[in-house]
């Protein structure tokens, strides 16, 4: 995942849209480096990030409240999938 994409998350309090900016900084002479942090915001709001470990099967959630433990997972879980997705050709 290397460009920005937009969640709905949808809870009790209503729907929230999310953006996921995956953290790919340029290297010097080389293309992009994914490094498994995924920037979250809500407008212009900084909800913190989604680090996973390098086989992205653990991930950790940064922010200071403002997802529950099961967003985040929610969040963590479409964003593993979406790699998986890309990897697999289905970039949709």
């Amino acid at each position: 995942m290397i460009k920005p994409v937009k969640y709905s998350l949808y809870t009790a309090d209503g729907d929230r849209s999310i953006t996921i900016k995956p953290g790919s900084p340029m290297l010097p002479g080389s293309t992009t480096h994914v490094t498994g942090v995924f920037k979250l915001s809500e407008g212009h709001v900084d909800l913190g990030e989604i680090v996973f470990d390098d086989s992205m099967h653990q991930w950790e959630y940064t922010g200071l409240g403002d997802l529950t433990h099961e967003q985040a997972g929610e969040i963590a879980t479409y964003i593993k999938d979406k790699i998986r997705r890309e990897l697999e050709g289905n970039v949709n």
